[in-house]
């Protein structure tokens, strides 16, 4: 009797925690469906603000490695694709950081496809347990500007070496030649020319300077394009008639441009120059100008050397020479072309250029012409 009795109350409590156990299974399941999702955004408020203004590429990435926001910049700058962050060692940098939490920078280079590889600095710090931060910034222009900055004093100290050199030279042969009359005037004249060289190169390299300073003028005014070419075929007059070359002038002397007159003072006298330079004895060199529109065009031609189609693109480079024996041989610096581009862009104009090797050359200075405003000025 008694061990019948035990089995029904074993029996009954078998039941009823049988029963307060699925209660509290469909409870925890109604819970479940019932309790409304979690407002807690993945990237933090105010971030995507932060990343919109901010200047650097940006991305955010997972514990996951997959990115769940990026910049416009980034986008454009190409280091995401799809959710992934490229290239491989951006991507492992952002790895190396997720695994100790340490913030991590490098320079890296970005290859494109079909386009110029870019130089960037990337910066990765953990900015949630979560997430980390990406910033990327494109140092291509900085690095360019780094590599024509070395490049340029190389060739200063190169350029600078030679007449230096030679008037070293020729300061210890006058030396030894004391006796000779003769020989100290020959000696002499040459070291004049050496540093008339040197000083005209020292005097190109301050006003490029000046001119790459991308400090706008405030010497601005009307100028009058006869003057300007008189006194830029007044500049080569002395080379020209020792080499018998010919100079003519076709120009209205109504025409003006606007612009910092000794800067074109400076970009005419030097086209003319390099047109006396280039050309053979008993050559010729035309100057004209004329009005077109809004402009005013400034030719210089010569039936000088010509250049060949490969080098029209490099003629403007600060040091460079298509002949360089004759122009160390006239007292050339290489620095006259690429001052004529630098005084037209600053004074809101353009170089044009054509040549035939055998034929000649012709370079046009196309600059604004003064408005009713500055005519009366």
């Amino acid at each position: 009797m008694e061990a019948s009795a035990s089995y029904v109350i074993v029996g009954m409590l078998g039941v009823v925690l049988g029963a307060a156990l699925a209660w509290v299974w469909r409870f925890s399941e109604s819970r479940q469906q019932t309790l409304p999702p979690s407002d807690e955004p993945l990237v933090p408020r105010g971030v995507e603000d932060v990343l919109a203004v901010l200047s650097s590429s940006a991305v955010l990435l997972d514990s996951s490695d997959t990115v769940v926001q990026a910049s416009a910049p980034a986008i454009a700058l190409g280091v995401v694709a799809g959710d992934e962050l490229r290239p491989p060692e951006l991507a492992a940098l952002a790895r190396d950081v997720q695994r100790d939490g340490q913030v991590r920078e490098a320079d890296l280079m970005i290859r494109r496809r079909r386009r110029a590889p870019l130089n960037v600095h990337a910066r990765v710090a953990p900015l949630t347990s979560s997430l980390r931060l990406v910033l990327i910034q494109d140092r291509t222009r900085e690095r360019q500007v780094e590599t024509i900055r070395r490049d340029f004093v190389a060739n200063v100290s190169h350029e600078l070496k030679t007449p230096i050199g030679a008037i070293n030279l020729l300061a210890e042969a006058v030396g030894e030649a004391a006796d000779d009359p003769e020989t100290v005037v020959r000696f002499s004249a040459r070291m004049r020319a050496e540093s008339d060289r040197l000083t005209r190169l020292v005097q190109q390299i301050i006003d490029l300077s000046r001119l790459q300073n991308d400090t706008a003028s405030d010497d601005t005014a009307v100028v009058k394009v006869d003057e300007l070419i008189a006194e830029a075929v007044e500049h080569s007059t002395t080379a020209a008639d020792g080499r018998e070359i010919e100079i003519t002038v076709n120009s209205l002397t109504e025409l003006a441009v606007y612009g910092d007159r000794a800067q074109l003072h400076s970009a005419v006298s030097n086209l003319v120059e390099n047109a006396v330079t280039y050309s053979d004895r008993g050559g010729r060199v035309a100057i004209s100008a004329e009005r077109a529109g809004e402009d005013v065009r400034i030719t210089v031609s010569d039936t000088g050397i010509g250049i060949p189609d490969e080098e029209l693109e490099r003629i403007f480079e600060r040091f460079y020479r298509v002949d360089p024996a004759r122009a160390r041989a006239t007292g050339g610096t290489g620095l006259g072309l690429s001052i004529v581009k630098h005084v037209a862009a600053s004074n809101g104009g353009t170089v044009e250029v054509w040549s035939e090797p055998g034929v000649g050359s012709s370079f046009t200075l196309v600059l604004p012409a003064p408005g009713l405003e500055e005519e009366h000025m």
